[in-house]
C-alpha cells in the first residue's frame, strides 16, 4: 500500500489548446469537498464551465485527485481559473512533476 501523504499537491500540465490543473488530496471527505466548493465558488465567479473529474479510489487511499481541463482554450482562460481555484485552497505552488 502507498504511503498516504498529507494535504494538498497541484500539478498543471499545458499544452497547445489544453490546460489542465490536477489536484491531489489526502484520502477525506473533507479535503474533497473543499476542493468541490473551491471549483464551483471559480465556476460562478468567472462563468466559466471546464471539464471536471475525480478519481477517488475506495481501494488505495493514495489516489485521490479531481481533474480540472480546458480543451480548445485559444485564449487561455483557463490559467486564470486555476490560479483562483489554487488561491482558495492556500495552495501557493505547483508541484514539478506528477508522480
Amino acid at each position: 500500500m502507498e504511503k498516504e501523504f498529507i494535504g494538498m499537491k497541484a500539478y498543471v500540465r499545458m499544452e497547445e489548446r489544453y490546460e489542465g490543473l490536477n489536484i491531489l488530496f489526502e484520502s477525506n471527505d473533507e479535503e474533497k469537498n473543499k476542493v468541490c466548493k473551491a471549483i464551483d465558488e471559480v465556476k460562478k465567479e468567472t462563468g466559466l464551465t471546464p471539464f471536471i473529474f475525480d478519481k477517488i479510489s475506495n481501494d488505495r487511499t493514495d489516489i485521490q485527485a479531481i481533474y480540472i481541463e480546458f480543451h480548445d482554450d485559444v485564449h487561455r482562460t483557463g490559467g486564470d481559473f486555476f490560479e483562483k481555484v489554487l488561491c482558495k485552497l492556500g495552495i501557493e505552488k505547483c508541484e514539478d512533476e506528477l508522480s
